[in-house]
């Protein structure tokens, strides 16, 4: 049963750090498709390939802000003491 709630609780994690990549892509312009002006350039794969790896990077971020310790003072609760 340990590693079920293992599995459970790491699944739940992940889960959380998605959900905080996708409320944080929108403010900081991650996945928005856009439109060249003239035509002209070098083909857009770079540029998704660099997308791809900004939204790594921070999904990358996300699930350590998730998975951090809290701070010492923020672990205890009122019923405790």
């Amino acid at each position: 049963m340990d590693s079920s709630t293992n599995c459970s609780s790491a699944r739940r994690s992940e889960d959380i750090a998605l959900d905080l990549l996708k409320f944080l892509a929108p403010f900081i312009h991650l996945g928005n498709k856009s439109a060249s002006g003239t035509g002209f350039g070098l083909p857009s794969a770079p540029r998704s390939e660099e997308q791809i790896d900004q939204l790594f990077e921070l999904y990358t971020r996300c699930r350590a802000a998730v998975e951090a310790p809290l701070p010492p003072a923020a672990t205890g609760s009122p019923a405790q003491k």
